[in-house]
């Protein structure tokens, strides 16, 4: 379902939600039964997940002034295994 916009000349804008494709040049507005006419406007593209609209920020920023490595990272601590994990067969 895609959202569609039309502009009431009386009652403003509103919005309907119909298959892709298929929105007509006019509408009945919901309020006074008028026509109304679409608006065409830029896609609603701002829904983008914390965790990829950071990854495309430091992307972008690496392209101009990418950060420089100085020394190695340490080592992460590895982990004791779970217990149950010694029960499992070993090949």
């Amino acid at each position: 379902m895609a959202t569609y916009e039309y502009r009431c000349a009386d009652c403003g804008q509103f919005e309907v939600h119909l298959p892709i494709g298929s929105a007509p040049a006019v509408s009945d507005c919901p309020e006074c039964h008028r026509a109304a006419r679409r608006v065409f406007s830029s896609p609603y593209l701002t829904r983008v997940p914390s965790t990829l609209s950071a990854a495309l920020s430091r992307e972008e920023q690496s392209q101009e002034a990418p950060e420089v490595v100085t020394s190695l990272p340490p080592k992460q601590r590895q982990r004791p295994p779970h217990p149950a994990m010694s029960r499992l067969p070993r090949p």
